[in-house]
């Protein structure tokens, strides 16, 4: 059976039950869904990352499928009233299409700007990136995922030349003698992966955790690190100082697999641990410790993760890590390695093929002439009509609605008023658009401000592709229809298409394909504008990837050989993938990096403050992250009634001798405010954390919401802003 016609429900199932996997972060657990007289419901299943375990999150994943608060007809902002009110699709589409064609007739093609999310399935990824370049012709396409992964996928490739979260099987994991995790708290954030931890352990190896908090994961660890936030790149160098020392460095791998080693060696040679102690506050002993267990150890990986990641400096200091990874030898080796624990579901899978501002198909740079030639060949359009790199996230969100920014924003994915560091800024440009369109299957946050709502199918109401975080290629599997009324975001992106290119000029005829172009569908003979957008967007997700797999073709991230068959026959197929008959690539460098020369580069990186620093005013470190029972901005699991009860509000987590001294008890609701803004949440105090740090999730909206106070200060490399430290005061509410 080919992709285009291969059924939802795999031989051996019902048409009532499917395999797919779960719609929530990274690790994407095998489960299947069955529907009865009850409803759906969720049962785990035997996959290679999950091993028939879920977490709470994955448990209750289809109480959403019926919920109540379900989108499933368009809403339209009445002009009179300043409310939504609900409207056909023709009415709705039309609007948008109207707002699109009138921003751009008044300020040109990048007036409108294209916000996606690290959720979207590979196939929406790929054609909410093509619709931006060559439907909408802007260059404003970014996503969520600058949020997530940037900084380490910057590193990664400056370092190897190519970024795949786990550059190894997750099951190496289990395998280490020495596990170093930086900024990570997968027991909270990915629970299933704490199998592998405590196989780990159960063989014998060493887990070592760096975190300012005493969280789930550190508690099981041999040893914690509890560095002052954002100092994580001294604790690395002073790490590379003691290896260097103590003749750990592999010398023999770095001089046959390395370049740029000796301005690293000299970097860290004023890196002496008293020196990291005293700004990290991480003990010497301990520094030493842990040199000692990665040094010594047979099999050793590095893993960093957003806490390491989301400062303005992530991207040196994630390659702080890579330099002592390779000074160790350890990327290549079996069983050895650095790697990253990516985010969102599809947080590898997003970033690869074309929602990121400065990205092509494959992992193709879109300021590179050969990358252009060979996507628009495959897209039938002359190159010169691709648009140029847009600007990161945060950038493009903070120019919307000013003078010379983009005037209108189509989201697809993504809640950024809850998501956003400044959020209130945020919140703020998104009212100065002339139009908003939110794409989502409940009203979010940002939803609610939108002049368009367009409701969408949910995960187990589409077929698609997803990328795990160990570039593991899946297959997520509809287990019915959409309800009436509400359709696919590929059905949305054609129809939008579609009605783009009625709305040209009756002159402006497409452009005759490149004489090497692919073909990409059935592009009718009568070349009318209409015609020929449904055939360049097809709604079929299998359609959608078989035109993925030409365009990532020969791209780092090469998808061509990866088909639906060969994933259902495989668990997954791990790319990069060129040819169907040949191997997939589980374990990257073992020969090789993905650089010219084949050898990986060090980079010497140095410790900087963060961008803003306590004072008398502000005199607290802040920092956010996750709990067990929510997820991202919580537009999903806020609405779960087991997931609310077990997390239903936001709290500020204080040290009980901080807590004394602001006279605040537990409970007592609090009021944290920056130089950009304010929340109030009940205090939690624990002896888990810094006395000079708070911290509070981000999950939460409205008075609670923790990314008020976060700095936008950006990493001048990835984009990624500072969510991770920024200058407060704390006090009772």
């Amino acid at each position: 059976m080919t992709d285009g016609a291969r059924s939802a429900t795999p031989p051996g199932l019902t048409p009532r039950e499917v395999a797919t996997h779960c719609p929530y972060c990274a690790l994407q657990c095998g489960m299947t869904l069955r529907e009865g007289d009850t409803g759906v419901t969720v049962h785990p299943r035997q996959f290679p990352t999950n091993r028939g375990g879920l977490c709470q999150k994955g448990w209750t994943a289809a109480e959403l499928l019926d919920h109540p608060d379900r989108l499933t007809t368009p809403l339209v902002r009445d002009p009179g009233t300043d409310t939504l009110r609900p409207a056909s699709w023709d009415t709705a589409l039309d609007r948008v299409v109207a707002g699109i064609r009138a921003v751009q007739a008044d300020a040109g093609r990048d007036a409108v700007a294209v916000f996606g999310g690290g959720g979207l399935t590979n196939e929406k990824a790929y054609a909410l990136g093509k619709f931006a370049r060559i439907g909408l012709r802007t260059r404003h396409i970014d996503y969520n995922g600058r949020f997530c992964m940037s900084s380490a996928a910057a590193a990664g490739m400056r370092a190897f030349g190519i970024d795949r979260g786990l550059p190894f099987p997750l099951a190496d994991l289990g395998r280490a003698d020495t596990l170093l995790l930086v900024g990570a708290n997968p027991a909270e954030t990915m629970p299933p992966l704490v199998r592998w931890l405590t196989e780990q352990r159960g063989n014998g190896g060493k887990l070592i955790v760096v975190d300012p908090r005493v969280t789930a994961t550190a508690r099981q660890a041999d040893l914690h690190l509890q560095p002052l936030p954002g100092t994580d790149l001294a604790v690395a160098n002073a790490l590379l100082h003691i290896a260097l020392t103590e003749g750990w460095v592999d010398r023999a791998y770095v001089a046959e697999r390395t370049t740029g080693f000796d301005a690293v060696r000299r970097g860290v040679a004023a890196w002496w641990p008293a020196r990291a102690e005293q700004l990290s506050g991480v003990p010497v002993a301990d520094l030493e410790a842990t040199a000692r267990a990665l040094g010594t150890g047979g099999r050793v990986i590095i893993l960093t993760a957003r806490g390491a990641e989301q400062h303005a400096k992530g991207v040196d200091t994630v390659t702080a890590y890579v330099n002592l990874a390779l000074a160790l030898g350890l990327p290549g080796r079996d069983g050895s390695g650095y790697g990253c624990l990516t985010g969102q579901g599809n947080g590898q899978g997003g970033r690869e093929h074309g929602q990121k501002a400065d990205q092509l198909p494959g992992y193709r740079k879109i300021d590179d002439p050969a990358a252009r030639d060979h996507v628009a060949a495959v897209w039938g359009v002359p190159a010169d009509e691709l648009p140029g790199p847009g600007v990161p996230a945060y950038q493009l969100l903070d120019a919307l609605g000013t003078p010379g920014g983009p005037s209108a924003l189509l989201v697809f994915g993504s809640n950024p008023v809850v998501s956003a560091p400044r959020a209130a800024r945020i919140e703020g440009r998104l009212r100065d658009l002339d139009l908003l369109v939110v794409a989502d299957m409940l009203l979010s946050e940002t939803a609610a401000l939108a002049d368009v709502v367009l409701p969408t199918a949910q995960w187990a109401e589409e077929d698609g592709t997803m990328t795990n975080l160990e570039g593991r290629v899946l297959r997520r599997r509809a287990l019915r229809p959409p309800p009436p009324g509400v359709r696919t975001d590929l059905a949305i992106i054609a129809d939008l298409a579609a009605r783009l290119a009625v709305a040209e000029e009756p002159t402006a005829q497409p452009a005759a394909p490149p004489a090497n172009a692919e073909p990409v569908g059935a592009v009718p003979a009568n070349g009318r504008p209409a015609a020929v957008a449904a055939a360049r967007f097809p709604a079929a997700p299998a359609t959608v990837f078989a035109e993925l797999r030409r365009a990532s073709a020969g791209g780092a991230a090469d998808y061509a050989g990866i088909s639906w068959d060969r994933i259902d026959e495989n668990d997954g197929v791990y790319w990069p993938c060129p040819t169907a008959d040949g191997p997939d690539t589980p374990r990257l460098f073992v020969d090789r990096f993905a650089t010219p020369d084949g050898r990986a580069r060090f980079h010497p990186v140095d410790h900087r403050p963060a961008a803003e620093q306590v004072c008398a005013t502000y005199p607290l470190h802040f920092t956010t992250g996750r709990v067990l029972a929510q997820y991202q901005s919580g537009t999903q699991t806020r609405r779960v009634a087991a997931l609310r009860r077990a997390a239903p509000e936001a709290f500020v987590e204080l040290h009980p001798d901080l807590a004394a001294r602001l006279g605040i008890d537990d409970g007592d609701p609090v009021r944290v405010t920056s130089r950009r803004g304010e929340f109030r949440a009940p205090a939690r105090l624990s002896a888990g954390i810094r006395p000079d740090t708070v911290f509070a999730p981000f999950h939460y909206a409205g008075a609670e919401r923790a990314n008020s106070v976060t700095n936008d200060a950006v990493d001048p490399i990835s984009g990624m802003p500072e969510f991770k430290i920024c200058a407060v005061r704390v006090e009772k509410a």
